[in-house]
Order: structure tokens, then sequence, then C-alpha cells
């Protein structure tokens, strides 16, 4: 079986006019070459800023860039003919698309309606902070440019548990919110259940039984092979348990789930995968932290505890492993980007070990440039990104043997399949000055002649009649070290 990765085809401030979904048909054959299994497209549904939002504030999850609502026909990322066209030459080329799904919220209301709210505080959201009112919302959603083609269900007031009013985030007093949150795992804020727009309210049946029709439309219509599903911790586990198990069963094949679960502590994370019945992959967003950490303190970092209470340590079949996203680049609000002299050894730790299914982000393969309120970013692409891909798809498997015995420099090797000619690796890494370590690959590798095919290093190293030999590493970098018969 062949190593699964995955590529995030987007970042935050992808530019409009570059129409993703043609840069995506474009680049398939090559993300094939490169041993991309599955492809994470951005939300391809009309949101409330039409084509110049990034598609996480939703409007129409029907309006796939179809019909002329909020400015545009287009998203940002194109038309719905353009999308479904990149779908397709994705499959042909053997990847499969995850499709990214927000259900926590939506926002732009068509029409103005009546409600009844209470404020709530704002650090604790379980307590009242004013007496009832009533006031305006735009809570009823309508969908004119569509004019109820592929559905005609009316989203209104009764919908929502809750809604931000003059800056204040409110309860909507309605038969179906009882006046209180949904009981979700987010505890931040004594509640974590709203996080922007109006807050869809799962407990309606109406609203459930809409959601689970739109996914199962979805999923028929472009042909996806799973989901990215937004904002986990602001959502009712129940229903996306069971609304992600009610499109499995009507699609009949095993789509792959994943989803954000924005917290560092692996006991959070732990906790929402036994509450779902490990129907859904988190990402690992200690060990996003962790090498964040890493990065800023250099060779004051302990390298050997890298992976400490993170979620792929605990459980590795269900760990989506990554470096950054678009919510983690510079200039977003929880940015956290990691270090440049740490990215490929970032990589290295999620790319050619065993354990998890890494995500790579779009701007380390392709680099991005952007500005906003006349601060500029430029992010490179990650140096040695493609060869490291090439080396997890043809080589990394096999048994894998840690080394992590110091605190500045750790390795491991992949002892290779007897199925993949070539395959066995030995990866070391330092944080700190050059070094070496004597690593074991396996007798089935004695006398081969091995190079570091990230050319950080020269030497070549010839192991022994055990298979084991001494590799090499400078200061600050990673080598990835392969038979001398691989190298390019």
């Amino acid at each position: 079986m062949s190593n699964l990765t995955i590529a995030q085809f987007f970042h935050w401030y992808y530019p409009r006019e570059n129409n993703l979904w043609l840069h995506v048909k474009a680049e398939a054959e090559q993300l094939a070459a490169l041993g991309i299994t599955h492809v994470w497209l951005p939300p391809a549904y009309k949101s409330a800023g039409g084509d110049h939002e990034a598609g996480y504030a939703v409007y129409d999850l029907y309006d796939l860039g179809e019909f002329d609502q909020k400015g545009s026909v287009r998203t940002k990322y194109g038309t719905r003919d353009e999308y479904l066209q990149a779908i397709e030459a994705l499959h042909h080329n053997g990847i499969q698309v995850l499709a990214d799904v927000v259900l926590n919220h939506k926002t732009g209301g068509d029409e103005e309606e009546t409600v009844t709210v209470h404020n709530v505080q704002a650090d604790n959201r379980n307590q009242v902070d004013s007496q009832t009112y009533t006031t305006k919302a735009f809570t009823r959603f309508t969908f004119p440019g569509r004019n109820k083609k592929y559905s005609s269900f009316i989203w209104d007031w009764q919908c929502f548990t809750g809604t931000n009013i003059d800056n204040k985030i409110t309860i909507i007093h309605n038969q179906y919110s009882q006046n209180q949150w949904d009981n979700v795992p987010g505890t931040e804020y004594g509640n974590f259940d709203y996080l922007m727009g109006n807050d869809v309210n799962f407990r309606n049946p109406y609203v459930a039984e809409e959601l689970k029709n739109w996914g199962k439309w979805y999923a028929a219509t472009t042909g996806i092979d799973g989901f990215r599903v937004d904002a986990l911790k602001h959502m009712n586990a129940a229903f996306l348990t069971a609304w992600l198990q009610t499109i499995r069963e009507d699609q009949k094949k095993d789509m792959l789930f994943i989803g954000e679960y924005w917290k560092g502590e692996k006991e959070q994370l732990l906790g929402y995968i036994n509450q779902t019945n490990g129907i859904i992959q988190l990402f690992d967003v200690g060990l996003h932290y962790s090498f964040q950490q890493a990065a800023q303190q250099g060779n004051r970092f302990d390298m050997r505890t890298i992976f400490n209470n993170t979620l792929i340590a605990n459980n590795p079949a269900l760990t989506i492993t990554f470096t950054d996203n678009h919510d983690t680049q510079p200039l977003q609000t929880i940015a956290s980007f990691i270090d440049n002299w740490f990215r490929p050894i970032a990589y290295a730790l999620i790319l050619l070990r065993e354990q998890g299914i890494p995500c790579i982000f779009y701007p380390d393969l392709y680099g991005a440039g952007y500005a906003m309120n006349d601060q500029h970013v430029h992010l490179d692409k990650v140096p040695g990104m493609e060869l490291m891909l090439r080396v997890r798809k043809d080589i990394a498997y096999g048994k894998q043997q840690d080394y992590f015995d110091d605190p500045h420099i750790i390795g491991w090797t992949r002892a290779g399949d007897a199925d993949k000619a070539g395959s066995g690796c030995a990866v070391l890494i330092s944080n700190d000055s050059s070094g070496e370590k004597r690593m074991m690959l396996g007798q089935q590798h004695k006398l081969k002649t091995f190079k570091d095919l990230l050319g950080n290093r020269n030497e070549i190293v010839q192991l022994n009649e055990q298979g084991e030999g001494t590799f090499f590493v400078n200061g600050g970098k990673v080598s990835v070290w392969v038979s001398e018969k691989y190298m390019p």
C-alpha cells in the first residue's frame, strides 16, 4: 500500500484573479507525480463576500458558482463548471478530493426578521447580560438568485441559536434553542457554541434534515471522496457524527473525513475522537505548536520531546499532521507560522515517518505573496519539499527505528519494503551544530551506499554487513539518506 499524502491546495489570501479551480486542473498530473493522494480544496459555495471572500462566511451551500448572488456568479475560486472540471482532473490522475465544509454558521441573510433575544456576557456566555428584548436581525435566507433550485428550504430565525447584534453576542429565543446554547465540545467562554454570523441550531430537526440532504446532494453532484470539516469544537458532536454517517451510507463508499478541532491539548482531541466514535480524523494542533516552539527556541529545545503531548503519539491512526494552514499563516488572527529554518525539519518529521497522514500547505510547495493593510508577506517554497514528497511516495516504507537519544541530533531509519524497489532510508536532524549518528537499516541493505538526497552533506555512506552505517547532518538542517542508486 502506498503512503497517503494530503495537499491543502489553497491559502487564505490566494488571489481571486488567478482562478484556483483552473490552477488545480493544470497541476493535477504533477501532484500525482509527487505522490499526493488527496487534495483538500477550499469552500466551493457562495459566501457573503461573493467572489472576494475565502469561503468561510457561508451564505448558500447549494451555490457552487452557478447563480448571480452576493455580487457575482463565480466564487473566489471560479465557477461551478470549473470546480467540477478540477475534481475530474484530479480523479483522472488517481487523486481523491476532500471538500471543505462549514456547517456551523451562515452569514449575509437576505431579509430582516423581528427576533426575541437576550445578550450574554462576553467572557462567560452562560451568563445573561441583559433583559429579554425584541430587535431586527438578518436571519432570513431565501437565496433569490437560486430561486429554490436544488432545495426550497428557507432559513429563518428558528434555524439559529444565536447571532451578533450591535457587537453583542445574543441568544435567539425560539422553540428549538430553549434560550440556551447547544451542547458543544468547546468550553472557552463557558460555552463556545457561537463563533460568528448566525449560529446554526442543529437541534432544529428541519435544519438537521436539510443539512443531511445537502450533504448527500453535494457528494453525488461533485463526486468528492470526503470532507474536511471546519469548527468542530463549536458544533454538537452527536449531530456531526450522524451527518457524516448519513453521507457515507448514502455514497456507499469509505469516504475520508478529517476535521479541525483547534486545541493543542491531546486530551481534548482524544476525547473528541471517542465522542465521535472515531469517524473523523483530527489535525494534530499540538504538534504544530511543538514545531513552532522548537523553531523559536532553536538549540534550547530538546528535540527528543518533539512528539510529547501530541495526538500522533497517542492515536496515530486518526491523526492528520501538518506544519501550517490558512489559519496560522502570517496576518491571520491565530498566526503561528513556523520559522523558515525549521520548516524542512518539520516536513521531514511528518512526511518521512510511518505514523499519521501528513497534509502539506500550498505556499510550501508553490510559494505565495500577498499584502493586507500595507503589510506585505512573501512565503518561500520549502527547500527540498518536492524531493521529500518523492521519498515519501517511493522510499519511506518499512519498519521504523528511532534514534531519539540526543537533545539536539535525532534520527530514524525506515527498513524498506520488499514490494517497493529501492525503498529504505535514514533521516538525521540537528537543531544545533553539525554531527553524526550510527543507525541501522537492516541486513537487507548490507554494503549498500547512501547519499543525502537534499544535498546538505556530500559524503557517501557505505553500510556494513549488518546494514548499519554512520550518517551525517549539518547544524540546523535535515539530511535524508537514500540508496545511491535512487539519486537523480
